[in-house]
């Protein structure tokens, strides 16, 4: 596809206009302010006049299947919507639930610009059975807990290591398997070093949650007389790239750490505020170095996957933790919402609007009342474009989602399937 006149979010995060993009196979292969000599050898062209092509973003933390649970027990504290609404009804899924809520959530990423997700859940066969169909990314991960249960008779590490051998770089690589420790407060210290160990066995990334709330904070310093983020450093976790997601209540040190280890934070600002967790300081994990991406949770803690949504809250959460307006920059806030996360799964050839890069694009719509007129346009991006100005999203170079219609989604029919398989899990609590 060669993508004509159109706006560009370059490689650095900078605004160009009128400028021409060519797509081939999976990647970008031409960028200039000129159209290519070769013009016809592109079989299709897209008229960018008024809109704006960017990179996809990547969502660094979710829980896709729990799509079912939107707007299923609000108002509550983090232990309490866990103990008295999650694990109740997750203890009701099956495999076709799971299939369909993942479709789902698929659907509404692509609407939103999400070309690719860190997932962490179970059921892993039907996820990547959905997101293959779907024809988006997924850096997908068993999340592992152990409640105590001895190590060698854990059903969840088996589960875990055995997606990782059967789906690692599935579908052409759009299919990564990372480990994952749910949390350490729901892991043994023996069962953390397991999974720490099948991590670097197979050579793969890690995602966990870090320091999400101050209670979870506090209680790993009760029992072990240290940080979370210093149980999976001594424990090895740290030792393979990982995403931590939340890090809301990480100390000075603890950050110290992740610069030195590599660790990548995900931070999910709408999830952390609505479950009233508390707020990351990213502009100190910028200064500090830090690999910084952005998450949404799910969507039962969130509500959507509106990633614009999430990037501008982001921004705005860092001026409010340091009552400093012009703390963040846009080009940072960008790239934590497309390179930053591209980076954490592990894609290096993606995340950027560059030649020889994988064609993650998306189109945003800036000829719509809530983007003009138009100041400057990588501002206007965070704070006045939403999701529903997306118009293309592309993935390896194949359109998923075009002006309202899906190209590999059944919408009307993944909409029903999840809200039916809902109401049977209802029916049963």
């Amino acid at each position: 596809m060669l993508f004509k006149n159109i706006g560009l979010i370059d490689e650095n995060f900078e605004y160009k206009e009128n400028m021409y993009v060519g797509t081939n196979c999976h990647s970008i292969v031409y960028i200039d302010s000129k159209p290519p000599e070769d013009e016809e050898a592109f079989f299709e062209t897209y008229d960018g006049r008024g809109k704006v092509l960017m990179p996809g973003f990547y969502n660094a933390h979710g829980h896709s299947p729990m799509s079912l649970l939107r707007g299923y027990g609000e108002n509550l504290p983090l232990d309490r919507w866990l103990k008295e609404k999650i694990f109740p009804f997750e203890d009701k899924l099956y495999g076709d639930a799971v299939y369909w809520a993942t479709l789902l959530s698929m659907a509404e990423s692509v609407r939103f610009g999400i070309v690719s997700t860190s997932d962490m859940y179970y059921f892993i066969d039907d996820m990547v059975r959905a997101v293959a169909a779907s024809g988006a990314k997924t850096n997908v991960s068993r999340s592992v807990s152990s409640f105590g249960e001895p190590v060698a008779e854990s059903y969840r590490l088996k589960e875990m290591i055995d997606a990782i051998r059967m789906y690692y770089g599935f579908e052409d690589g759009r299919i990564l398997v990372d480990a994952c420790a749910h949390s350490e407060y729901t892991n043994v210290y023996d069962m953390l070093v397991a999974i720490a160990d099948a991590a670097k066995k197979y050579d793969v990334r890690t995602q966990v949650h870090l320091s999400e709330t101050e209670a979870e904070h506090k209680g790993c310093l009760e029992k072990y007389g240290k940080t979370p983020a210093e149980i999976f450093l001594e424990t090895g976790i740290f030792d393979q790239p990982c995403t931590a997601a939340h890090c809301v209540w990480v100390t000075e040190s603890d950050l110290d750490i992740f610069r030195d280890k590599g660790v990548t934070v995900a931070s999910n600002p709408v999830s952390n505020m609505k479950l009233s967790s508390g707020m990351a300081n990213v502009p100190l994990m910028y200064e500090k170095g830090i690999n910084v991406a952005i998450g949404t949770d799910s969507v039962a803690s969130n509500n959507s996957l509106n990633f614009f949504e999430e990037m501008k809250l982001f921004a705005l959460t860092g001026k409010v933790k340091t009552m400093d307006p012009a703390v963040m920059t846009p080009q940072q806030v960008l790239r934590s919402a497309t390179r930053a996360g591209a980076l954490s799964q592990g894609r290096e050839d993606c995340g950027l609007v560059k030649e020889g890069f994988r064609a993650d694009l998306i189109v945003v719509d800036a000829n719509t009342p809530n983007m003009q007129p138009c100041e400057d346009m990588a501002n206007a991006l965070i704070y006045s474009a939403d999701g529903k100005d997306v118009c293309l999203t592309m993935c390896d170079g194949r359109v998923l989602y075009k002006d309202g219609e899906y190209t590999t989604i059944d919408i009307e029919k993944t909409i029903f399937e999840a809200g039916k398989a809902k109401q049977e899990i209802i029916k049963q609590l």
